[in-house]
């Protein structure tokens, strides 16, 4: 390679950071503006200043409710949901050394849509509904991590993913199963909407208790991120060099888990972004976990916000997330494993 070329690349890599944060810059201040009740920019800026500064701001009152108690929190959930998927993602891709992985792996979205649907057959608060699939993420991951241990043999990693998918299949028949006996005119489209993953509920005070999971598990993994370069050697290698490779692994599973069941539990099951986002991430600042997991956050907040804003804007009625981030993410998917052989050969 030239040396022109990969001072090229060093310099994307230099940048790729800033261009994560000023892509998602951009996707706020287009998810503030446009809807079915346009804001001007100006406005907005109006309305911000004015919390921050605790004067009253010069719009109509209109303009303030927008803002500040419909956009806001949504756009608020959306930035911590897209970061937290696309962080445990990173985490999980590095861990098991495979570019395939995904949050969904371990079984921690099956696990937490059964507590969702669950909350809904028994007819529950929402409050209550969220919480069972919080709980029942965390559960999932136990469940799949008690029977990778317990198996483990030669490869104890593919033990773990092999346990995953089995769990993720009997969660997902336990799902169907709550479906089938639901009542059909009520608690079935319920279900339904919420498995298909959704922003259009979201409330100021379903911020908290989605950004406090969130904020705690990315501390954890940014906290973990130079033993994570390490942990991407053969073990052998990683123990020789000093590394405590079981502990460090249940606390990345752990801290992945968490924000991904926080995130499920607020807007149902959103796939892809966990998937597709580590790629572009690494694609734009390479392997290296101190520069991939902040990368990784700044870019899949600004997707998710921008697919969300794709979801309540493109058509009459709102369309899911997950039928969106499905449409956007195969083909960026299968765009970048033609690019990508060699980052993980």
């Amino acid at each position: 390679m030239s040396g022109i070329a990969l001072a090229g690349i060093r310099a994307v890599r230099l940048g790729g950071p800033w261009l994560a944060l000023l892509a998602l810059v951009l996707a706020a201040a287009l998810a503030f503006g446009v809807g079915r009740y346009p804001v001007s920019l100006l406005d907005v800026a109006r309305v911000l200043l004015g919390r921050l500064t605790g004067h009253a701001p010069d719009v109509a009152p209109a303009v303030e409710a927008v803002v500040l108690q419909i956009r806001g929190p949504r756009i608020a959930a959306a930035i911590l949901i897209g970061a937290a998927l696309s962080v445990a993602g990173t985490a999980f891709q590095g861990l098991f050394r495979n570019p395939l992985v995904s949050p969904d792996i371990l079984g921690a979205s099956s696990g937490a849509a059964l507590g969702a649907v669950v909350g809904i057959w028994l007819s529950l608060g929402v409050l209550a509904i969220e919480g069972l699939a919080f709980a029942g993420g965390l559960i999932a991951v136990a469940c799949v991590y008690a029977l990778g241990t317990a198996l483990s043999g030669r490869d104890p990693v593919l033990v773990l993913v092999l346990a995953g998918v089995v769990i993720g299949s009997l969660l997902g028949a336990g799902v169907g199963l709550i479906k089938y006996l639901a009542d059909p005119y009520n608690q079935l489209p319920a279900m339904t909407f919420w498995l298909l993953g959704s922003l259009s509920g979201t409330h100021p005070a379903d911020l908290l208790p989605l950004a406090g999971p969130v904020i705690l598990g990315t501390a954890l993994l940014l906290l973990l991120r130079w033993r994570l370069d390490v942990l991407s050697l053969p073990d052998e290698e990683a123990r020789a060099l000093g590394l405590a490779t079981g502990p460090l692994r249940v606390a990345v599973v752990a801290a992945a888990t968490l924000v991904t069941a926080a995130s499920v539990a607020t807007a149902g099951i959103v796939g892809w972004v966990g998937l597709v986002v580590p790629h572009l991430a690494r694609f734009l600042v390479g392997p290296g976990f101190g520069r991939l997991i902040p990368t990784a956050a700044l870019l899949g907040a600004g997707t998710l916000l921008t697919i969300d804003t794709l979801a309540r804007t493109v058509a009459p009625v709102e369309v899911p997330l997950g039928i969106l981030t499905a449409f956007v993410g195969t083909p960026v998917f299968l765009w970048l494993l033609a690019r990508a052989e060699r980052d993980w050969s």
